[in-house]
């Protein structure tokens, strides 16, 4: 019904019973009702209007871009809306700053490698983070000290339930740790351009977290510099992700599984007295933020968990998928479930999951299923 009142360039985009299996990087079996692909934002306007008049079975709809942070159902009841524009445009430039505005649909990793190799820098702490442009402000995502609302402008964003578009600077998109308010009202917005503001100055750079100051600064001695630029951090993150997270091509996943937990310093020092190891990074408040990965290892489940979802043999925090295209959601809560009571039992932490879970009606983070 939907598919009859577009015109023929949308409509070629719509297809039925969709197979998402190969469109989430967790590699899990996901067929859905509806599939609509979306390359410019005139279509994502024909496709809504059409949509309000031909939904007679009201069939809820779902934003899916890159799938790099979902886990979905194996039948998905709902409309699944991709945005795939594509482009770059420099909106502004000067001799200390470039803004630039990046279509929904370009690929994360090839934007930061863009970015750094034109002399324009600020996203190369978030290097190798597989995805979608268009996603990036959902989960803010952030990698190695920096965030993506250190150097996002706005967004231009769609909103699903008025059929409006509006333009969201960073502070409407109320920003926290791997939050923000599309990710707190899901299947609301479509994001379909992101403007960042970034610096040119080749001597500013954030290299002080873990293993990037080593690695960095090698790349800089190699070369014959002091100090390391900011293609010298962008490749030793790619370095050190590649040696420590798996290719989702090679072996399904979704990236950090689980949350670092935030308990209290009270907690956090009678831990630390029966596990002097423990890792904690302390925030305001008395508050300290754990390494999940090194709980989840000390647990004694690295490589564990319930077969076929089980933890990286390299990075506790990484669920794997050993049955890509075939295993399920299901198996994956029960593999989460398993890790994380396990969690609990030994240092009565509760740990969070990270990636965003869909349920059959397209409607999101069932309570049934909540780490």
């Amino acid at each position: 019904m939907i598919t009859a009142l577009c015109s023929d360039s949308t409509a070629q985009n719509i297809s039925t019973d969709a197979d998402l299996s190969q469109l989430n990087t967790m590699a899990l079996a996901c067929v859905a009702d509806t599939a609509v692909l979306l390359h410019t934002e005139t279509q994502l306007d024909e496709f809504m209007a059409s949509y309000a008049i031909g939904n007679q079975a009201a069939q809820s709809l779902l934003v899916l871009s890159g799938g790099s942070n979902v886990l979905l159902p194996d039948r998905l009841k709902a409309i699944v809306l991709r945005p795939l524009m594509t482009g770059i445009t420099v909106l502004h430039s000067s001799a200390e700053y470039v803004d630039i505005e990046v279509m929904a649909g370009e690929n994360w990793h090839d934007l930061v490698v863009y970015t750094v190799n034109k002399g324009w820098y600020g996203l190369e702490n978030l290097a190798l983070i597989p995805g979608l442009t268009g996603a990036a402000p959902v989960q803010n995502i952030g990698a190695y000290g920096v965030q993506l609302e250190d150097c996002m402008l706005s967004v231009r964003a769609y909103h699903l339930p008025t059929h409006t578009w509006h333009d969201l600077s960073a502070a409407d998109c109320q920003f926290g740790y791997r939050d923000s308010i599309f990710k707190r009202t899901p299947n609301t917005w479509l994001i379909s351009r992101v403007s960042f503001r970034l610096h040119t100055d080749a001597t500013k750079v954030s290299a002080s977290y873990g293993d990037v100051k080593t690695v960095a600064q090698d790349y800089a001695q190699q070369q014959g510099r002091l100090h390391p630029s900011p293609l010298d951090v962008m490749k030793a993150i790619i370095d050190i992700r590649q040696l420590k997270l798996p290719d989702p091509k090679q072996l399904p996943n979704c990236g950090s599984f689980f949350q670092n937990p935030v308990i209290g310093q009270a907690q956090f020092t009678e831990l630390k007295a029966s596990y002097p190891t423990i890792i904690g990074y302390l925030l305001p408040d008395n508050k300290v933020k754990v390494a999940a990965g090194w709980l989840i290892e000390q647990a004694g489940l690295k490589g564990g968990g319930i077969e076929p979802i089980l933890t990286h043999q390299k990075q506790a925090l990484v669920l794997t998928n050993h049955r890509p295209y075939l295993a399920t959601q299901t198996e994956v809560a029960r593999a989460q479930a398993y890790i994380a009571d396990s969690i609990y039992q030994k240092f009565a932490i509760t740990l969070a999951r990270e990636p965003v879970w869909v349920d059959a009606d397209g409607s999101i983070g069932s309570s049934d299923h909540e780490v």
